[in-house]
């Protein structure tokens, strides 16, 4: 817009956050905000089609900036927004022979996909699917990464050719293959490739491809929070590793459009454990700092060397923008996506509950209008209500995701209890819905010591991961505008093994106003702790998990918090001998 800003990715990350927020809210200052971009953007547009900055053509940040417009034009139907997509695609449609795909573009096509495919069911333009086989052609393969992965280590700077420095006139080393390929972010959005590319393929491997790709990254790299370690790139299952923001909003996202196209409920549950795990715990209860990288097990946040794969001392500070600024810009697209995607529409022509959470929705079914009250406290409570109101009766299915982890599901419209459900999969209530129905559903869930792939211990219950606290002792590093970067140190014990033979207590309170909150959270888990006298720290991050950890002292009765919660914690632990 002729400012001072980079004319790259963060505009359109922003935008990608800001419009369906905004929209969501019904915010007109918001709304005006994003406006004054999107009108710039769709008047930016050049005879031959292309559209943006003048200062870049890269392919990338105008992937990102398509995001925006599909649902800018889904939220106000403004007519300029399929001209300028059309005339922009048949262009790229032109150029890519001569300028194909590189570095970033080159491992996030999928990201463009989506756009083209939603262009292609609102005009039907076959030069769609000639733009769609070639950005398959020219990206990234990751189905064909995941057959044969090779990946299966932390990375390290010389694995991925970044201990050598960049030569003038090559590509930098951090954008060749090797080092985009274990890249954070870029896994977290090609998670949607093969299923996106399954809606024009047809192809049964394809849609179930996504799995593969999440049960490798578990295997090699999987943190308990749902989600792999990334921090900047792929870096094995210890729990002191870090993930970077990005990378869960991205996750995030990419797993909304697979659920979307697969229906496969086990994907609603992957969605929740980040959800309301990875993503609250990565800023503060106020949102004015957040942190580049988390960690499991995070028992400091200063500027010490860290154990990060490539990134550097400021990873895990809260503040502005620690390390890089493509989160700040990047990471408010979570929440409001994840609202996007609680309520579904199902091929059969009616609803699927996806993702609980409270809510309400107004939409049409079979050419009548329906609205849906969800009240719940969801993920703290496992009750949910759903009012059902239609204008006028009419007869359609409601599809309700059973999680995987529900021991036993009771569901019950009107007060009357439906067939058993199973867990991990949709239960089916096929009906003539009237003004006044209610469906009530009870997950039952208790609470448990799981143990990990190396021994360790995990506590959960439901969608929900827990972890013990840590005293915090915060300290400003500097001001930054109307916030600031923070440094966070423990200021008590945190070396503590597991007994899994321990009884652990659920103690409930009230959901306050900001739920995963540590100064009031809606739920605890009590349980026996034991400390560890050979487990401590190196370079500002725990030590591996001791596999045989040294018992230092008696059990104390201790209260584990939601993940999210807590900024210092310990969320893998050894596991005592019983």
């Amino acid at each position: 817009m002729g400012g001072t800003g980079e004319s790259w990715e963060r505009g359109p990350y922003f935008l990608d956050g800001l419009l369906p927020l905004a929209w969501q809210l019904d915010d007109a200052a918001l709304k005006a905000k994003a406006q004054r971009f999107i009108d710039w953007t769709l008047q930016s547009a050049k005879p031959d089609g292309m559209f943006g900055p003048r200062s870049n053509d890269d392919w990338w940040p105008r992937m990102v900036m398509l995001k925006v417009l599909t649902q800018y034009h889904e939220l106000t139907g403004d007519p300029r927004v399929i001209p300028l997509m059309t005339n922009y695609f048949v262009h790229q449609l032109g150029a890519l022979p001569a300028r194909p795909l590189k570095d970033w573009g080159r491992f996030r096509w999928q990201d463009q996909l989506v756009s083209v495919v939603w262009l292609y069911n609102r005009t039907g333009d076959a030069r769609l699917l000639e733009l769609a086989a070639l950005l398959k052609q020219q990206g990234f393969d990751w189905q064909a990464l995941f057959a044969d992965y090779p990946y299966r280590t932390k990375t390290t700077k010389a694995s991925i050719g970044l201990d050598k420095p960049d030569v003038a006139g090559e590509v930098p080393q951090g954008l060749k293959d090797p080092a985009l390929a274990v890249h954070g972010v870029n896994n977290a959005q090609g998670l949607k490739a093969s299923p996106v590319w399954s809606v024009i393929s047809g192809d049964a491997a394809d849609r179930q491809a996504v799995h593969r790709q999440l049960a490798t990254l578990d295997r090699y790299h999987g943190l308990p929070i749902g989600i792999y370690s990334a921090d900047e790139h792929l870096a094995g299952r210890s729990p002191s590793q870090g993930v970077e923001l990005c990378a869960i909003v991205e996750a995030m996202y990419s797993l909304e459009h697979a659920l979307a196209i697969t229906g496969d409920a086990a994907l609603g549950d992957r969605i929740e454990r980040i959800a309301y795990n990875a993503l609250p715990a990565t800023f503060t209860d106020d949102m004015w700092a957040h942190q580049y990288d988390q960690q499991p097990n995070q028992v400091q946040c200063s500027r010490a060397k860290g154990p990060w794969t490539t990134n550097g001392p400021d990873s895990n500070l809260f503040g502005l923008e620690p390390h890089f600024g493509c989160c700040t810009a990047n990471f408010h697209q979570g929440w409001p996506k994840l609202t996007t995607s609680l309520w579904m529409a199902s091929a059969e022509d009616g609803l699927a509950a996806a993702i609980y959470a409270p809510c309400e929705v107004h939409t049409q079914v079979r050419g009548v209008a329906v609205q849906l009250r969800e009240s719940t406290d969801y993920p703290f409570r496992n009750t949910i209500v759903i009012a059902v109101e239609p204008q006028r009766p009419v007869k359609f299915p409601i599809q309700l995701r059973i999680p995987a982890w529900a021991e036993t599901a009771i569901i019950a419209v009107n007060g009357l209890p439906q067939p058993a459900a199973r867990a991990g999969s949709f239960a089916r209530l096929d009906r003539e819905w009237r003004r006044g129905d209610r469906i009530e559903i009870a997950f039952v869930s208790t609470p448990r010591a799981v143990p990990g792939p190396d021994g360790e211990t995990i506590f959960e219950q439901g969608p929900l991961v827990f972890a013990l606290p840590i005293e915090e002792r915060w300290s400003k590093l500097r001001q930054r505008g109307l916030t600031a970067d923070w440094e966070v140190r423990p200021a008590g014990t945190w070396a503590y093994a597991a007994m899994r033979s321990s009884p652990i207590e659920r103690v409930e309170r009230p959901v306050g106003p900001v739920p995963f909150s540590r100064r009031d959270p809606p739920v605890v888990l009590v349980t026996s702790l034991r400390p560890v006298g050979n487990w401590s720290m190196t370079d500002g991050a725990a030590d591996p998990v001791p596999t045989q950890p040294i018992i230092a002292g008696a059990a104390k009765r201790l209260a584990l918090l939601p993940y999210g919660a807590a900024k210092l914690r310990v969320t893998a632990f050894p596991t005592g001998q019983i």
